[in-house]
């Protein structure tokens, strides 16, 4: 954030040449102006500055109020004059207020909290600025708030964003240590058949990285995705962060209560596809009656391998960003359990180029001579992935050339260009 200490010396300026009085003299305003920032209010503002109506201030006092203001981080400039009767104050909204992200804490963001937050900070509205007395502020209220739990820790605040990017969305308030950490899971709604099973999903899932946001999704999951692949295709699990942390010099486990109705089991009946643009509606049925072939209950690996195949036919034909949504509806009369399956394929993506390093240039020659896929045509990776092994059987040089030899293959999709360079690396093994 940009500060301007020259216009900070034309604001004291302004107060000096309309003030020229002794440094301890008092004055009292008979009014307190803020321009420029409509977004607050005149009582957060003077909340802000720690002014109260109808005080009674010196002029050092005056700049105290100013500073408070101008170091808060959220306004670019601060300016202020006193001519007497009027205290005035300029305000430049700051270029840039960011989303605030619990990353790690033991809280519940929303409402709730943000009230907590606003009481103490007047100026917060939900964002905070990269840098400045709110920030520092905010970081000391989550330090406080996590005190009261018995956990003393210090809160970092760092951009949020697309790593490598300078794309911040939000600023992130986190701990480094101890380490967070998901804890005990209490489980109820098992049947007896899985008692055992659900205890083993709950205790790998203890101690995974605790995420304010996410956790509790993720615990869901876990469970989820257990009960889909034992056939229970329309189970119902609800994850809830319980508030009694355990609390260890090396960690903070945040237990969960998780209540599962465990629903019925299901056998597989229509998958209709949103669109069979790339696949035909026939070569899909054989396909789903391929993976399904026991025809007993639906199971999360059956699914699995359904979606992979469609998503494996987009990707061949360029559609490398293909986003598989399958919906379920369940028919409880005949136990049947029914697909919809939306397709969003994306952009085409083409190859740019292809190279092959860690070879003799003859050996290069060879290899760019049985390569098929041009630049510009439409990117297959299956035809990357196998390229070599058909390669090798069709040319008895590359087959006694790459004997003993490891491929390594690094496909570099540029998002906004969608075209993918290939690069084809070689290693000998013996």
């Amino acid at each position: 954030m940009r500060r301007h200490p020259f216009l900070r010396l034309i604001a004291f300026g302004l107060l000096v040449i309309c003030c020229v009085t002794a440094v301890g003299q008092k004055f009292q305003p008979k009014s307190i102006v803020f321009k420029g920032a409509p977004e607050y209010t005149d009582d957060e503002l003077l909340a802000a500055a720690n002014l109260k109506k109808g005080a009674v201030l010196t002029v050092p006092e005056m700049k105290e109020h100013f500073e408070r203001l101008r170091d808060s981080g959220v306004f670019e400039s601060v300016l202020y004059k006193f001519d007497g009767e009027e205290l005035l104050f300029e305000l430049s909204p700051a270029a840039q207020l960011y989303p605030v992200r619990i990353s790690n804490l033991p809280l519940t963001p929303g409402k709730e909290l943000d009230q907590k937050l606003h009481s103490k900070f007047p100026l917060y509205h939900g964002k905070v600025p990269s840098e400045g007395g709110l920030l520092d502020g905010m970081r000391q209220a989550l330090e406080d708030m996590l005190a009261q739990q018995g956990i003393k820790t210090s809160v970092k605040a760092l951009p949020y964003g697309t790593p490598g990017t300078k794309d911040v969305t939000a600023m992130s308030f986190m701990v480094d240590s101890p380490s967070m950490v998901v804890g005990m899971i209490h489980v109820e709604g098992v049947s007896q058949e899985f008692q055992e099973k659900v205890k083993a999903v709950a205790g790998h899932t203890a101690g995974t990285p605790y995420d304010t946001e996410n956790s509790a999704r993720n615990v869901e999951v876990a469970f989820e995705s257990f009960y889909i692949d034992e056939g229970l295709a329309s189970v119902k699990v609800h994850a809830e962060r319980m508030p009694d942390v355990e609390i260890t010099a090396q960690q903070v486990a945040v237990p969960f209560s998780v209540n599962i109705v465990e629903g019925r089991v299901y056998k597989l009946g229509a998958v209709h596809l949103s669109t069979y643009s790339v696949i035909s509606q026939a070569d899909f049925e054989k396909a789903v009656a391929t993976y399904n072939q026991a025809q007993t209950r639906v199971k999360g690996i059956t699914l699995r391998a359904i979606w992979g195949f469609v998503a494996t036919r987009y990707k061949s034909h360029g559609y490398l960003d293909c986003k598989v949504d399958p919906h379920a509806e369940f028919d409880e009369g005949t136990g049947i359990a029914n697909f919809s399956v939306d397709i969003d394929s994306g952009p085409v993506y083409r190859l740019g180029l292809v190279k092959f390093e860690s070879v003799s240039d003859d050996l290069r020659k060879l290899l760019m001579r049985n390569w098929q896929m041009l630049p510009g045509d439409v990117f297959d990776e299956s035809y990357v992935a196998s390229f070599i092994g058909n390669a090798q059987k069709a040319d008895p040089v590359l087959m006694r050339s790459l004997a003993g030899v490891k491929t390594i293959y690094d496909v570099r999709a540029d998002p906004n260009s969608h075209e993918v360079n290939v690069l084809i690396r070689f290693e000998r093994t013996t």
